[in-house]
This record gives structure tokens, sequence and C-alpha cells, in this order.
């Protein structure tokens, strides 16, 4: 199966402008995404898609594809749809701009799920919630899922445990995950979604991946255990730099 890795990008951010150019212990934070997806195994290709010149010049130096977009998409999944949309392939991961810790091993491993649950339209990752903080923290989404795995619902509220007592419930959670914003899509399937307007359960969530429940896809939600850290605002540049401090002082 060939799957492309695509990562969406783009400088007018209204929280964080300019984010992916953001310096992070030297190095941008968009050659930091691109340098740790080169670094799978599995990707057929690795496309970056921005709608600016100054992050196709940051990363002129990287064996990268740089596809250039329109700035008025709507939206990242959009952004990727543009940069693939006449490339022969069966997959597309969407690895996210603004993660410059990424795994290549999580990379690989959505890369890994098409072949290994056939029928599957989408794959993204959760991990164990942990702390009631995170549970009723309205900045992270929820995701609760079906026996097999497979994703029912998203959202950014304490489902499905909106009515109990949440002193009286015990960490980690069985119930519901926290959700790794990382997408796989067959290529037939992330066509679509893009041709279909916003739905209302989208819109009541501000979840873009619930216009893919009321499409009907099968989604495998698949666990995972390693460490994300994106970057939303700028003070996020600083735990990421704690962190890579941390790291290096181990090794």
């Amino acid at each position: 199966m060939k799957v492309y890795g695509v990562i969406p990008s783009r400088l007018k951010a209204s929280r964080f402008p300019n984010k992916p150019l953001a310096q992070i212990a030297g190095k941008s934070m968009i050659q930091r995404v691109v340098e740790n997806s080169l670094k799978a195994k599995k990707l057929a290709g690795l496309i970056v898609a921005t709608d600016s010149e100054e992050i196709k010049n940051e990363l002129r130096s990287l064996p990268v594809d740089v596809v250039m977009t329109d700035s008025d998409l709507p939206s990242g999944t959009d952004r990727v749809y543009a940069a693939i949309k006449h490339i022969e392939t069966d997959a597309v991961i969407n690895i996210q701009g603004d993660e410059p810790l990424i795994h290549p091993e999580v990379i690989d491993q959505l890369v890994d799920s098409f072949t290994q649950y056939p029928g599957i339209d989408m794959v993204t990752m959760g991990q164990e919630i942990t702390h009631l903080e995170d549970l009723i923290s309205f900045h992270l989404v929820k995701v609760i899922c079906n026996k097999q795995q497979e994703a029912i619902y998203f959202s950014r509220f304490a489902i499905p445990y909106s009515r109990v007592n949440h002193n009286q419930l015990k960490f980690p959670l069985k119930g519901c995950l926290k959700h790794i914003g990382l997408y796989g899509y067959t290529f037939s399937f992330l066509k679509q979604l893009c041709h279909t307007a916003p739905v209302e359960l989208e819109l009541g969530e501000s979840l873009e991946q619930l216009r893919a429940i009321y499409l009907g896809a099968k989604i495998k939600v698949i666990k995972t255990n390693h460490f994300f850290l994106g970057v939303d605002v700028p003070e996020d540049i600083q735990k990421v730099e704690k962190w890579l401090d941390s790291f290096h002082g181990k090794n």
C-alpha cells in the first residue's frame, strides 16, 4: 500500500502568528517536524502543504517536497487534500505542523493500520486519561470507542462521564481516551470528506472529525504511550525546549 505523509503549514494562525517559523532550540518548528517525519520508514513520500514562500524557503535545504496551496482553504485537512489530490496514493497521513516532537514510529504505526485493519476509512490516536484535569478540560478532546476500538464520538466535554461524580472516578479511565490529533485517511475518504460541507455536529463542537462521523466513517483509534507536546501558543515553546533539555540530558 502506498501512503504519503503531508504536513499542512501556514503562517497566519490567530493565536500564534508565524508559528511554523518560531525558533525551538535553534531550529524552526516546521524544520523539526519535517526532520522527525523524514525518519519514518514506511511513507512513500513526504510533502509540506503551505501557502507561504517563507516556509518554502525555510525548507529548501531539506529533502522534502513543498506544494504551494491556496491561502483561502478553510482547514488543514483541505490543505492536505489540495497538495495530494493529483498524486497516486492509497492513503494519506496528516502530520500536524505544530508537533515538533512527533515520533517517526507513530507515523509508521498509522501507515501500518491500513493493512492491519482492512476496511477502515480513517485512523487516529488516543491516550489513557490519567487525571481528572484532562477529563474536564475543554481544551482536550475526548473520544469514545466501540468494542472494535473504532470512534463513536468526539467531544470537548467529559463524555461519557457528564452525569457522574467525577471525584469517584478511578484513573486511568476505561470509557474514553484523550484524543491525539493525528490522522490517516484512505485517499477516497479524504476526497469525500473535503467535498462535503461542514455539518451541524461538527459546527456544534468545532471538531472537524465529527463530519467524518456524520458521513459514517469507520475510524480506528490506536492507543499510544508516546509523548506528545504540541505548540498552540507562544508559551508552549518553552515547554518543548525544557523537554528537549531534559531528554538530551539523559543521553
